[in-house]
């Protein structure tokens, strides 16, 4: 069985207030195409945590704090070669200094047939 890897899972974890303009950015750019569909992303409420160090420029809580949030958990799919893109424009529009961006690769279903 021979592999070969398309598209992938694009995951990232955002404030809920900035998740529209994040999946607007993303769509126009040609990721969360599935089929004959466009901008298909879908999003989970989450709790993420983090420790920001003394150097940090957090854009929610305080230096060397313990700090926990709600965010969406931003998911969709993205064809390999617009990938470099789609990341330079999650970090161009994202709101936090460092993002947690998640890439997983996807198997088509004929792999399987």
């Amino acid at each position: 069985m021979e592999l070969e890897v398309k598209r992938v899972k694009i995951v990232v974890t955002i404030p809920p207030e900035n998740t529209n303009h994040l999946r607007e950015k993303i769509g126009k750019l040609g990721a969360g195409k599935i089929g004959e569909y466009t901008y298909c992303t879908t999003s989970t409420k989450s709790v993420g945590t983090f420790l920001p160090s003394e150097k940090a420029n957090p854009y929610i809580g305080q230096n060397k704090k313990l700090e926990t949030v709600e965010e969406d958990r931003l998911e969709f799919i993205c064809e390999v070669e617009k990938v470099k893109k789609v990341i330079q424009e999650i970090r161009k529009n994202h709101p936090y200094e460092e993002p947690a961006i998640d890439i997983y690769p996807l198997l088509e279903e004929d792999t399987f047939l």
